[in-house]
């Protein structure tokens, strides 16, 4: 357990004080967030060290799977408060995901009180799907071979048969690229003291590389923007993917904790070992 230095009396005798004296210090002395989503953003930096051995270029992690629920997908909801669009209590969000959007506005959702409805590929992990669920999400799943069309056909479908129902369609949402350009883009020019060469990212929606590559292009034009993107060979390109951006694709990128792929091929030997290791 953490202990506060709170104390209102900072050092004095102790006496009691009003509550407005007790609110006060609280909000000044105090880092507290006074819910979820006020932790989001600033997340560290951290040089990769053994896995790029031998590399002569310096590669740093953004380690954004540090958000919440690993999420800046909160953007899209403010957005469209902002703008009058949505309310809790009456809205019922719907979105396609491959499921870590989906966890991010879930958890989000959870938190303001909103109803949502997600549709995701039935080939996700189950991690990904049983965390949505404890979020109280509903879910719907769609045919792998239908591709990412399924996903966009069944929440149309989905969208005309819910009353108050809102989609907030990362793919082409404005306000997705827009939080990546106000907050992660300054956050890796600040932490590198703007020596940046080379972003690099996976392309998901194409908000992060968009939003943060043209913050990071306009303060120096040489810095080069690369995603990784098995989306873009299939000839699939999201709305709100700048594409003139992009100055290359490459074959790998940095990832997540893998927490969402434990019950995957990727971990089958690892797996093996833990399901059969007996008591001494």
């Amino acid at each position: 357990m953490a202990r506060l230095n709170c104390s209102p009396t900072q050092g004095r005798e102790f006496s009691l004080f009003p509550i407005e004296f007790w609110k006060g210090n609280m909000e000044e002395k105090c880092a507290i967030a006074e819910d979820i989503t006020e932790l989001i953003g600033n997340m560290p930096m951290v040089y990769l060290n053994n896995v790029v051995d031998g590399c002569v270029a310096r590669i740093a992690a953004k380690l954004e799977m540090m958000e919440p629920c690993s999420s800046v997908k909160d953007s899209m909801i403010r957005d469209a408060e902002e703008k009058g669009l949505i309310s809790p209590g009456k809205t019922v969000l719907i979105e396609y995901t491959s499921g870590n959007t989906g966890i991010g506005l879930a958890f989000i959702a959870a938190a303001k009180g909103y109803k949502l409805i997600l549709v995701m590929p039935s080939g996700v992990t189950v991690e990904r799907k049983m965390v949505v669920l404890a979020f109280g999400a509903k879910m719907h799943l769609t045919d792998p071979p239908k591709g990412i069309q399924g996903l966009f056909d069944k929440a149309d479908e989905i969208l005309k048969n819910t009353p108050n129902g809102y989609i907030l369609n990362q793919c082409e949402n404005p306000a997705n690229p827009k939080i990546h350009y106000e907050t992660t883009g300054p956050e890796i020019w600040k932490a590198t003291g703007g020596k940046v060469d080379i972003l690099v990212a996976g392309i998901g929606t194409g908000g992060t590389v968009t939003g943060a590559g043209h913050f990071l292009k306009e303060k120096n034009t040489e810095i080069k923007a690369r995603i990784r993107s098995k989306a873009l060979e299939l000839g699939i390109i999201p709305k709100v993917l700048d594409t003139k951006l992009l100055d290359d694709v490459i074959k790998a990128i940095f990832p997540s904790f893998g927490e969402r792929y434990l019950s995957s091929v990727l971990f089958d030997s690892i797996r093996d070992v833990a399901e059969t290791m007996k008591f001494d």
